[in-house]
């Protein structure tokens, strides 16, 4: 037997299975989502977590602008422009939500609507 076959039947056994980057995505915009929204009920009790809730969505967003800015990214051009503009409007937004004159819900509206393009089936599967 072989290293690579003793490996295999080593560590084989516990392997899990690798998540795709769609439902990694997918799990990030959740986790993301759900503290918005925890953030946004005791907003008035507990200001600082709202906006580290808020700029953890910001984040979420900023690397997914980066991504969709880089040429070498598998996404049609159209849906890429799309997503680009939705990380401006998430930045213009989340100031609006620290200034009070805007609502968390909307932001929490748009990574539903992305997570909802996310567990669609992907081409060929």
């Amino acid at each position: 037997m072989n290293v690579v076959e003793r490996a295999h039947r080593t560590y084989g056994q516990n392997a899990r299975p690798l998540r795709s980057p769609r439902r990694t995505e997918y799990e990030l915009f959740g986790i993301v989502s759900h503290r918005l929204r925890s953030a946004a009920k005791n907003k008035d009790t507990d200001f600082p977590a709202f906006a580290e809730a808020l700029h953890e969505n910001r984040r979420l967003w900023s690397a997914l602008a980066v991504d969709v800015a880089q040429p070498e990214n598998g996404l049609p051009e159209s849906l890429r422009a799309r997503l680009f503009w939705l990380s401006e409007f998430t930045e213009a937004e989340t100031r609006k939500i620290l200034r009070g004159t805007g609502e968390v819900s909307v932001l929490i509206e748009v990574n539903a609507a992305i997570m909802q393009g996310l567990r669609e089936p992907e081409v060929g599967t």
